[in-house]
């Protein structure tokens, strides 16, 4: 770990724990593809979890920490309680990575249920809605940002906050090519139609539900990480569950059992996993480009 993102590091955790922290180990795990991700533990025997990048924007690590409480809160599925969150510039010329300090969750065996847990605990933590779909802050999906201005109406705060959004990244990025620019707005017009006849709360979503975004607790349960929350149709959690590989057929059982999805969600499904496949077009490259059309040209 460099000696500055330790120096902070040792600094926030003695204010926010209201004493003297020194590290005396880290050891570096996987953390996905944008954040580097290691456990420390101190001379007091506390051991925590902390993600750091020094090329991400100030409130990054905040805006995760508002998500995990978010889920947190609901009482029905587990996250890492967060500690505090820091960094920034030292000095003229030097910068420290903006890093997150959370609890540091042992993995355990999955419990024998954990796939019905999962399942029951997703469908409890979508009936925790607000009054609009959005947030109260923009946040983070990936290392991309993500809008949430709040909207009355599901498919006016989809069409402009989730792909109207990824279509402005891409002509950032160099990738909005006419037929995608086209396709983007044919798509946007008929999304009144084509999610018309379907009325969804707005639910607290996790935002970013692949299976690299949950883990194994240390009693075995099911524990959610790195979300990109928002409140929207719950559709696009379980949509998302459904872009990189199937979760296991007990956990959409159980879900299905507690709160079972409307008629015609399997035609909703991929307007939903657009979102993603754009942002990973965004953020990995044109290789993804071909999916994307490919769900466009569907639904034009």
């Amino acid at each position: 770990m460099d000696a500055t993102l330790q120096h902070e590091i040792e600094e926030a955790m003695a204010e926010n724990l209201g004493n003297g922290v020194r590290i005396v180990a880290t050891r570096a795990v996987g953390g996905g593809c944008v954040n580097s991700c290691e456990v420390i533990k101190t001379d007091g025997g506390e051991t925590f979890f902390v993600k750091s990048n020094a090329a991400v924007a100030d409130d990054f690590f905040t805006r995760e920490a508002e998500g995990l409480l978010a889920i947190a809160a609901t009482g029905l599925l587990r996250a890492p309680k967060p500690i505090v969150a820091g960094g920034g510039p030292r000095g003229e010329d030097a910068r420290c990575p903006q890093f997150l300090i959370m609890e540091y969750l042992e993995s355990a065996r999955p419990c024998e249920d954990f796939d019905e847990k999962m399942g029951r605990g997703l469908a409890g933590m979508h009936r925790a809605t607000a009054e609009r779909f959005g947030f109260e802050t923009d946040n983070y999906i990936g290392a991309t940002e993500q809008p949430n201005a709040q909207h009355e109406n599901w498919p006016e705060f989809f069409a402009t906050r989730r792909l109207g959004h990824q279509l402005d990244v891409a002509r950032r990025r160099g990738y909005a090519t006419a037929e995608l620019e086209k396709g983007i707005e044919l798509l946007t017009a008929r999304l009144p139609d084509l999610l018309g006849g379907h009325a969804p709360l707005p639910s607290l979503l996790h935002g970013d539900l692949w299976g690299g975004n949950f883990m194994v607790g240390p009693e075995g349960e099911p524990v959610l990480i790195d979300p990109a929350v928002y409140y929207g149709d719950r559709e696009a959690d379980l949509a998302m569950t459904q872009l990189f590989g199937r979760f296991e057929s007990a956990f959409y059982s159980a879900y299905e059992e507690t709160w079972p999805l409307e008629a015609g969600y399997e035609e909703r499904r991929d307007i939903y996993n657009l979102y993603h496949l754009m942002n990973h077009m965004n953020l990995f490259g044109l290789s993804y480009m071909s999916g994307v059309m490919n769900i466009v040209r569907r639904y034009t």
